[in-house]
This record gives C-alpha cells, sequence and structure tokens, in this order.
C-alpha cells in the first residue's frame, strides 16, 4: 500500500501524524489560499482543507490524502498569517486579554471517500505587555502561524491561562479525530 500523503509544509503538521507512528509522505499542495468573502468565518478551514486535499487528489488518485487548514477567529475577525512583524506585533495585541477560537479543517480521501470536518478549541489569553510581544516576535518570527503564535513556544507557555478544546488542534491538527477516521475508513 502506498503511503499517506500530507498535503501540508507545516512542520507541526508533520510532527504531529509522525507521533501517531503513520507511515506518510509530505506533498504540499500549492494552492490559492483565497476564499469567497460570503463564506461564514468558521466555515474557512473545511473550505481549505478540501481545495487543498483536491489539487492532490488529481494527482495521487489512489493514495489517502490528509490536509488541513487553521485559523484564529477573534470575534468575526479571522487572524491568517502575518506578513511583517507589524502585522504579528498588531495580531497578538488584539489576542491580549481576550479569548478567541482556533479552528482547523480537515479533509481525509481515502479509498475513494471523503471525510470534511473541522475541530474547534477556544483558547484564553493573559494580558500581554508590549514587551512580551515584541520579544516573542523578534524571537520566535511566527510567520508561518495563524494568528502569529505558536501554542508550543514560549508565547503558549506565558500567555495562555486555559484551552478548552483539543490542544493539538491549536497546534494544527486534531489528531485525535484523524487517528479515529483513518481507522474508520
Amino acid at each position: 500500500m502506498d503511503k499517506i500523503i500530507l498535503a501540508s509544509a507545516s512542520p507541526r503538521r508533520k510532527e504531529l501524524l509522525e507521533g501517531l507512528g503513520i507511515d506518510f509522505e509530505v506533498i504540499p499542495s500549492n494552492i490559492d489560499e483565497a476564499f469567497p468573502l460570503e463564506l461564514l468565518p468558521a466555515k474557512v478551514p473545511e473550505f481549505l482543507a478540501e481545495l487543498k486535499a483536491e489539487s492532490l487528489k488529481t494527482l495521487y488518485p489512489d493514495r489517502t490524502i490528509i490536509s488541513a487548514d487553521t485559523i484564529v477567529l477573534i470575534g468575526n475577525e479571522i487572524l491568517n498569517k502575518p506578513a511583517k512583524k507589524s502585522e504579528a506585533t498588531e495580531m497578538l495585541q488584539k489576542l491580549s486579554g481576550k479569548m478567541h477560537l482556533v479552528i482547523t479543517g480537515v479533509c481525509i480521501f481515502k479509498n475513494g471517500g471523503k471525510h470534511l470536518f473541522s475541530e474547534t478549541t477556544e483558547v484564553y489569553f493573559k494580558h500581554l505587555d508590549n514587551k512580551e510581544i515584541e520579544y516573542y516576535v523578534e524571537k520566535f518570527k511566527p510567520y508561518d502561524k495563524a494568528g502569529a503564535y505558536g501554542v508550543q513556544e514560549w508565547i503558549g507557555y506565558i500567555a495562555v491561562e486555559k484551552i478548552i478544546g483539543s490542544f493539538y488542534n491549536v497546534m494544527g491538527l486534531p489528531v485525535n479525530k484523524v487517528y479515529e477516521i483513518l481507522n474508520k475508513f
């Protein structure tokens, strides 16, 4: 049987899938991550995860493909990956002292079937002062992370007061559900 394809360049998703002991290879999908503006923010991760999987399904029709997309949602505003230092700083200032949602959409193609779902986790941040935000952005350069932070990094140690839901979802992949679905197929 061919290896599973992880359609993601995220080192965190790779690490999480490796933790399950699954034999897979990484083949990132290079899609335009645009989405319809009328789409509800909470539906964006599933929409993008499905696009990513579909883009590889045509190239690898007989392979199992796992794709995912994660957003940070505060109110109705999606915080994607920041492009520069000022954007990362602004995002962390918005998250400071507040609850936000981390939503990961996952699409799994296997044996001609498709399973599409999303997982939502509530994350509560303490108030961060500007020195803490500046230190984190300068030292960790979180430009590849939705919401400009990695929960498994320094900012997660000092800022996260409480999480309701899957910790691994906040890292980028709800591995318990992925494992469960792969076993059901």
